[in-house]
């Protein structure tokens, strides 16, 4: 995501503690699809993000106004980037506010969104701000419904970041039979070979984030993880609605839903904007929203990361376009990585799920390493199954699917001699109670999702092929 001219000047030092207010300016679709979105903080600084939609045709007027309704939820939920730096307690809106079902989105994504942000940075609690009288982040929203269930969506956007589990929606949904095309913000080089092994028509958005906001990082701003994958679906939606298609299928697992840590009472979740109870939060919203407005849902929902590195396994034709490790997507692009770093808990995780599933050779052959054959190695893989502390700060699967891929692995003669499953097997197994992360029980399909009933046959049929 790049940096773009900035709309205000940063100061020499920043005190986040000046700020009592976080304000919405106001946002612009343009007839060539560039976006723009205006946010300030009590007594400045203001900032403004910029976002080029793919769009094939200058749009018109008509156009521009059917979105309106997606494009104010995107400047909605895009603002906890620029938000974050201050963490102030209040909110304004210059322009329409946000309704009951956006409000609990929000509060949800500007307070458990950046749960880790908070914890990381030693803060006493959550920000809580308020978007409406009475809305808070608590409660469960509603599943689709069968209806809901039953319609196969026509016309389906698949974002793609570049790993495995973008990869394995794309065949999901290629297998329905549904009309589809690929998305990303940015086509980084994993995205890049993903889409052309697909074979799909690719629309890609440009995001230029206010190059303030780094300049005020630098002088004393509160930064760190934010809730990205609401940011990237409203981008996707807003894509999709001007692009005519009717869905958006996310490949966000099950795991994504599983916290963390437990801190103050909240499950601090890493994840969280790409776990079931934010894509519901986000259906709401987008229900709540005048005239029709895309779906958004998670094709790969009932499944676990194992379930996905199996499928996944099967699909060479893949293997050596994918990238999952997240070093190549770091936002200084002097730090980036040109391929897996193998010493992060993501490459580490990736390695562990697939290896099951895969020959030595061949995962030596796409990752450069064999990451299971080094002593180094072994605290790192211990803590995927949270052996000394918590799961990791990362997008990696549950404890009890990395303990079912090191109980496969134990019983592999083709990895058990590996110095690292070795070890595993008998430091950590051994100390497990029996039937803790059982392999068929971790595998297998799970209930609560939204899947669409076409759908999710197909995803049933790839991932048992």
């Amino acid at each position: 995501m790049a940096a773009g001219a900035s709309s205000s000047a940063a100061p020499s030092a920043f005190d986040p503690a000046a700020h009592q207010s976080f304000r919405f300016l106001d946002r612009r679709l343009a007839p060539d699809g560039e976006v723009t979105l205006r946010y300030a903080l009590s007594g400045g600084p203001e900032f403004a993000e910029r976002i080029a939609l793919p769009v094939s045709a200058p749009l018109g007027a008509e156009q521009i106004a059917r979105v309106q309704g997606l494009l104010s939820l995107l400047h909605w939920v895009a603002g906890v980037s620029y938000y974050k730096t201050a963490l102030p307690p209040a909110v304004s809106f210059e322009r329409d506010e946000p309704g009951p079902a956006a409000c609990a989105l929000l509060a949800a994504l500007y307070s458990e969104g950046l749960g880790e942000l908070a914890y990381r940075n030693g803060l006493p609690e959550l920000p809580r701000p308020r978007f409406a009288a009475g809305t808070a982040a608590g409660g469960e929203p509603a599943p689709a419904s069968a209806a809901e269930r039953a319609e196969m969506p026509a016309r389906m956007l698949v974002p793609v970041g570049g790993g495995k589990d973008s990869a394995v929606a794309i065949e999901v949904v290629r297998r329905a039979a549904a009309d589809t095309a690929l998305f990303s913000i940015g086509d980084a080089p994993p995205i890049a070979r993903t889409a052309a092994v697909a074979g799909l028509p690719h629309l890609i958005a440009r995001r230029t984030l206010d190059p303030l906001l780094f300049e005020l990082n630098a002088a004393g701003a509160i930064n760190g993880h934010i809730p990205i994958t609401a940011i990237v679906s409203c981008v996707a939606l807003l894509s999709a609605a001007l692009n005519g298609f009717d869905a958006v299928a996310m490949a966000n697992e099950r795991s994504a839903s599983a916290g963390n840590l437990r801190w103050h009472g909240v499950d601090v979740n890493h994840q969280f904007s790409k776990g079931l109870r934010a894509e519901r939060l986000l259906s709401a919203a987008l229900r709540e929203l005048d005239g029709p407005a895309p779906r958004c849902f998670s094709v790969l929902r009932p499944a676990s990361e194992l379930a996905i590195a199996r499928g996944f396994a099967r699909m060479e034709s893949y293997h050596h376009a994918f990238t999952s490790c997240n070093a190549i997507f770091r936002l200084d692009e002097s730090l980036r990585a040109s391929s897996w770093c193998c010493d992060c808990p993501k490459c580490r995780f990736v390695f562990l799920a697939l290896a099951p599933f895969s020959s030595p050779e061949h995962l030596r052959e796409l990752f450069g390493a064999d990451l299971l054959a080094d002593e180094g190695q072994y605290e790192g893989f211990a803590l995927l199954a949270a052996s000394g502390g918590h799961k990791p700060f990362e997008c990696v699967g549950e404890e009890q699917e990395s303990i079912a891929a090191m109980r496969l692995l134990a019983a592999d003669g083709s990895w058990r001699e590996h110095t690292v499953v070795r070890r595993l097997a008998a430091e950590l197994l051994g100390s497990l109670p029996p039937g803790e992360g059982e392999p068929d029980a971790v595998l297998g399909l799970r209930d609560d999702h939204d899947v669409p009933d076409a759908l999710l046959a197909s995803l049933d049929a790839l991932l048992r092929a």
